[in-house]
């Protein structure tokens, strides 16, 4: 190879490459000072031949995002610009690792590439915020599915406060519109959780998954429930149980440490589940619905809000980006398999689709993290703040783009008192 041709000019060559494209999406500029690719394309600096490297050894999204996370390589412009730039071409997004894999002939221009650049060597250590396995440990086994659990959830409470704002609510707000604000649109999606499990002063709700109270504090403070809220993240219920004291509703909610395959002091009149399921598993489904249908009073009502993919697989490869940093062991579970698995215990009497409603809350987490970078880094690590900006912009395109999509399910168990006869008992 001619050993002339600028650094950049290499680099948009082996890109193109690795996401199987024409050329490069993005401009690039490269350690060297060179830059390459289409004129007014969005600009990733690459600043080390260890971006190489690592791309080289696990090709396509896998190894993008490591030297993305490390520091190697960064994004100069828009996150979702750049985003769209490189998925436009193929028409996939990086939540599912669907970059073409290069082929023989090509992984071998790929290192001829890395030879030129100065780049080839032994694999390059993955950025500390991988997640390592527990080694000969049954997945979604408790221990596991508990470690999956702490390497998401336990990265300092302060960072999520910064990110989720001051309800430190974890999952999708409900929008009225584009203006209506994150903290308000959270406040109204546990209001209509409460309103579509019909709950009323001292009736007892069971919130599996319960994150840091908000669901909890919401249904005892306005509703007067009784609330058992349970995480298996000890950072999460550290802080839920400090809010639960200033706000005074000890006595009204309690919040623990466990498993929901352990059992809880039931029967309940009401069970939600927000955000929980992606971490059961397909496999785990009949048992876990058959465990919340147990701790149910006749007729008491579940909400079940999970993300499920647009048709097709439900798992992440091993070797993703989202496996490997975000959400280890997770799976989605489509709508109907979903509705399928509950509709063996349960009567299902509503689904209301939210997929742009977490679209706009991704977005407005990204915002809020962008806007006090500095701080998100003091508080856990470049890195995870980098992890955190690049799947929450990357879900927000999936979110967009109906790939993946976000369902409130309420469902009831046989017995006691009938169903209304319409909708407008909640919405």
């Amino acid at each position: 190879m001619d050993s002339g041709i600028p650094v950049a000019s290499r680099l948009a060559a082996a890109l193109g490459t690795i996401l199987g494209t024409a050329e490069s999406p993005w401009r690039l500029r490269a350690w060297d000072g060179s830059e390459a690719g289409p004129p007014g394309a969005p600009m990733v600096a690459v600043r080390s031949p260890t971006a190489v490297r690592r791309v080289v050894w696990a090709p396509g999204e896998l190894g993008l995002a490591r030297a993305y996370i490390a520091g190697d390589i960064d994004i100069e412009g828009d996150v979702y610009s750049t985003l769209e730039a490189a998925l436009a071409p193929v028409g996939r997004l990086t939540t599912r690792g669907e970059f073409s894999r290069p082929s023989a002939r090509q992984w071998v221009e790929l290192v001829r590439s890395a030879t030129a650049l100065g780049a080839v060597g032994r694999p390059p250590e993955p950025p500390p915020e991988e997640f390592r396995r527990p080694r000969r440990v049954r997945r979604h086994s408790p221990a596991r599915d508990a470690a999956a659990v702490t390497h998401h959830y336990d990265v300092g409470n302060e960072f999520y406060a910064l990110v989720l704002g001051p309800t430190l609510v974890y999952s999708c707000g409900v929008w009225t519109d584009e203006g209506t604000g994150l903290d308000a649109a959270q406040e109204a999606k546990l209001d209509l959780v409460c309103r579509k499990l019909g709950l009323r002063p001292g009736m007892r709700l069971l919130d599996v998954g319960c994150g840091w109270g908000g669901l909890a504090l919401h249904a005892a403070r306005r509703y007067g429930a009784d609330v058992v809220g349970i995480t298996l993240s000890e950072e999460q219920a550290t802080l839920a149980r400090q809010r639960v004291a200033e706000a005074g509703l000890d006595a009204r909610i309690t919040i623990r440490v466990q498993d929901y395959r352990a059992g809880a002091d039931g029967p309940f009149d009401a069970v939600s589940s927000i955000g929980m399921a992606e971490h059961v598993g397909r496999a785990g489904m009949p048992a876990y619905v058959a465990a919340l249908h147990e701790l149910l009073v006749p007729g008491g009502r579940l909400l079940h809000h999970a993300i499920a993919w647009a048709g097709g697989e439900t798992t992440w490869a091993d070797d993703t980006f989202i496996a490997r940093y975000v959400f280890p062991d997770g799976e989605l579970i489509s709508l109907a398999d979903t509705l399928g698995a509950l509709e063996e215990r349960f009567e299902v009497l509503d689904v209301e689709a939210l997929r742009r409603h977490y679209a706009l809350t991704l977005r407005a987490w990204v915002d809020r993290l962008e806007k006090h970078w500095d701080r998100a880094v003091a508080l856990t690590s470049e890195g995870r703040a980098r992890v955190w900006r690049l799947y929450m912009a990357a879900a927000a395109l999936s979110f967009e783009a109906g790939k993946l999509g976000v369902n409130q399910v309420l469902a009831r168990k046989d017995g006691g008192a009938p169903p209304p006869l319409r909708r407008t008992d909640w919405v």
